[in-house]
């Protein structure tokens, strides 16, 4: 079967020769175990983020929460839809001949794992950026960085994914099962042709741009608000500090560790072509990396909380009886307070009226 010539039948020759084996039973368990932890921890992660939201509808954390649920929606329908295909396709023991003859499921599969891919990494070189500008500029974060912004910069990082995911249909060029029979994907054996190529290596490049971007934004504001906190004698604030401080540091963990592995392993076949050693294992073992992506993301949203950290705090005094920070600093902290702080420090104007208050009481 030539797969150019019958793009209804593509990928269906690495059906014959497949070297990659998974148990079925364990496979479907485990698909369904991993399915059902990524929905119900998303969802909770929602409902805590628009709590939050609530609370903070008019405040400048808003953007970020805003931003924070909608990388969490697209987690959870990413685990809905791709985590669904994937078990009714150990459940139908992987045979694509029969539910997959005109090619359909596999484009989709195809173009789902693309979007659910790029876009969370997408959103969060987003939220590091906007944190970022938060921290760093929050005048200009206040005044220009609206909730209508926010929700066009959603539409437009979305839009770019789905473009992406369908870059191969527009140029009919079919999702090719993979080498495991599991899961639709970019060419990724015997890649001699360049737009395959191509296609592999835009992918991976995308991604690790979007996590150098995060490294660089998150290393950007965990200095600055370090800055802010040993420049600011009062105990404003210090505590949410802390908070984003560690956030910053699990959600930059997380997506490093979890995507480098797929990310490198597609470049790697990409560049090195025809002649890649990469195993089917390897490229399987590298997905599901990626996929735990989703299922740790919320879980930062979720655990590393003020309240949460408080309580972590107490247990940890508890156990081991050192006294490392006053405990009433958790109760003073705000976002509002800790955003005022840096305005006031970076506010020409608070200068000027520094400056003529000795002025006003000399005349008195």
């Amino acid at each position: 079967m030539n797969s150019s010539k019958s793009p209804g039948l593509a990928g269906f020759g690495i059906l014959k020769n497949t070297t990659c084996h998974t148990e079925k039973k364990i496979s479907v368990f485990f698909s369904i175990i991993f399915m059902t932890v990524g929905i119900l921890s998303n969802s909770l992660a929602i409902v805590i983020l628009l709590k939050a939201y609530q609370r903070f509808r008019q405040k400048s954390k808003a953007s970020f929460l805003l931003l924070a649920s909608g990388l969490v929606v697209t987690d959870l329908f990413g685990h809905l839809i791709n985590g669904a295909i994937a078990v009714f396709v150990y459940a139908s023991d992987k045979d694509w001949i029969r539910f997959n003859q005109s090619n359909i499921l596999c484009s989709v599969f195809g173009i789902c794992m693309v979007f659910f891919g790029l876009c969370p990494l997408f959103l969060g070189s987003v939220m590091a950026v906007e944190r970022c500008i938060g921290v760093t500029k929050p005048i200009f974060h206040s005044t220009k960085m609206t909730s209508k912004h926010v929700k066009m910069m959603l539409t437009m990082v979305c839009l770019f994914a789905v473009l992406i995911a369908l870059l191969p249909i527009l140029r009919f060029r079919a999702y090719q099962i993979q080498a495991s029979r599991t899961w639709c994907f970019y060419k990724t054996e015997h890649v001699e042709d360049w737009e395959d190529r191509f296609y592999l290596l835009l992918f991976s490049c995308l991604g690790l741009l979007a996590l150098a971007i995060s490294f660089l934004c998150n290393a950007v504001t965990g200095i600055t608000l370090l800055k802010v906190k040993f420049k600011s004698q009062q105990r404003q604030g210090r505590s949410h500090h802390f908070e984003m401080i560690i956030q910053l540091l699990a959600i930059m963990c997380v997506s490093c560790i979890c995507w480098s592995p797929f990310l490198v392993t597609m470049a790697r076949i990409g560049i090195n072509e025809s002649h890649s050693k990469e195993t089917c294992e390897t490229i399987l073992f590298a997905l599901r990396m990626a996929t735990w992506n989703q299922i740790l993301d919320p879980w930062v949203y979720i655990l590393l909380r003020k309240a949460v950290l408080k309580n972590l705090y107490k247990i940890t005094r508890g156990c081991c009886g050192v006294h490392i920070i006053n405990l009433h600093m958790w109760e003073l902290s705000s976002i509002k307070n800790s955003l005022k702080v840096a305005a006031i420090s970076d506010s020409p104007v608070s200068s000027k009226q520094i400056n003529l208050q000795p002025l006003s009481s000399m005349g008195q």
